[in-house]
């Protein structure tokens, strides 16, 4: 996963809770009318079996169509289920172990909230791509929030790609286009009666 368009590209993550009877189609649909360049199966849950079926399902459906599907926190799955790397969230901390133990192909990505020190750090230690957010206005976590001036900051000063998460809306895409590399869409999307075209709508300010 680099940066290698004019424009920020979509990494697409999915909701939390998956309907196995209804999510792969919905999936489908949007891989179909937009270009994505990642997509991440960020499952609340904990049971292995079921995180196993949820990845069956997705990873047939990415890789169809050439898209890397990246797991959030379950290391020791990558392999097993055939993924193409994992998203951490502990921003730099386990970075270099996970590199070490995923090897040199894998994709590792780091969620750092909003510090520039943690994703300098990550980028140091091997991750393919860091990410900040949430970019909008949010009541979860601390309430903090990834000013544009920290990917104004990283664009100029960092060469590891850098993706814009959490809370976004039309018009954080349009500000964040032009310093950003990726756009995190998840919630924003899946919330919506048909995803496929939020996703395309949302797509078209990135231009």
């Amino acid at each position: 996963m680099t940066e290698t368009s004019e424009h920020p590209q979509i990494y697409l993550i999915s909701p939390r809770t998956v309907d196995l009877s209804q999510f792969p189609n919905a999936l489908a649909q949007a891989l179909d009318v937009t270009d994505v360049a990642c997509f991440r199966l960020a499952l609340s849950s904990t049971d292995d079996d079921r995180i196993s079926r949820v990845a069956d399902a997705t990873r047939a459906i990415c890789h169809e169509r050439d898209i890397p599907i990246v797991i959030e926190h379950h290391l020791l799955l990558v392999e097993r289920l055939g993924l193409d790397g994992v998203h951490l969230t502990d921003a730099a901390r386990s970075v270099r172990a996970t590199r070490t133990a995923l090897g040199a192909d894998a994709i590792v990505g780091s969620f750092c909230n909003v510090s520039r020190h943690d994703g300098m750090t990550a980028g140091e230690s091997g991750a393919d791509y860091v990410s900040f957010g949430p970019c909008g206005a949010s009541a979860l976590g601390d309430g903090s929030q990834a000013e544009p001036e920290l990917f104004q900051w990283w664009s100029e000063m960092i060469e590891v790609p850098v993706v814009a998460e959490g809370a976004l809306d039309t018009n954080l895409i349009r500000n964040l286009a032009p310093m950003t590399d990726f756009f995190g869409l998840g919630d924003e999307i899946w919330r919506e009666d048909n995803p496929a075209e939020t996703l395309k709508a949302f797509s078209s300010e990135m231009r």
